[in-house]
């Protein structure tokens, strides 16, 4: 029998860009984790997408059944309105956040992921819990490096790149 999950994530920015930080907590019957990180500078949307990253990457168990809430359309509408899907068939061009999309894909691809978007701040346990943890990560000291954002965003070109 397939392990059930429930993910809830949640990004935050302040600023876009600005510091940054994610938050998730799995669930299972028996067991809670929670994750979170902060970031020197990045966006909105890359903590949201990141925050569903880090939470399926912290499955132990391929082909696990998962339900994934976030408060983010951006997120939760790019995977059920198929339009990643359309985008990876496209090679990302000129699509934001290529980077964390092909790496949300691959793990996305090991469990059967179900998305819910649920309203930001309208009292869900989760994602209020979520929140927290990512506006406390992005207000930390020991911020990280955001290296995907700093080098696909930041003037568009790595290294002399037409």
């Amino acid at each position: 029998m397939n392990k059930r999950i429930t993910i809830f994530t949640d990004g935050a920015a302040k600023g876009n860009p600005g510091p940054g930080g994610y938050g998730v907590v799995l669930q299972t019957d028996k067991h809670k984790k929670e994750l979170s990180a902060g970031y020197k500078l990045t966006t909105n949307n890359r903590m949201e997408l990141l925050a569903v990253i880090k939470g399926l990457e912290a499955l132990k168990h391929k082909g696990s059944d998962v339900i994934v809430y976030t408060d983010s359309k951006y997120v939760a509408d790019a995977v059920n309105n198929g339009w990643v899907f359309d985008w990876e068939r496209k090679a990302f061009r000129k699509k934001k956040n290529s980077d964390l999309w092909r790496r949300f894909l691959k793990v996305y691809r090991m469990h059967s992921v179900t998305f819910r978007w649920v309203e930001g701040h309208s009292g869900i346990q989760g994602n209020e819990r979520c929140d927290q943890l990512a506006v406390e990560a992005s207000e930390r000291n020991d911020l990280l490096d955001d290296t995907g954002y700093l080098g696909e965003n930041e003037g568009g070109k790595l290294f002399g790149e037409e």
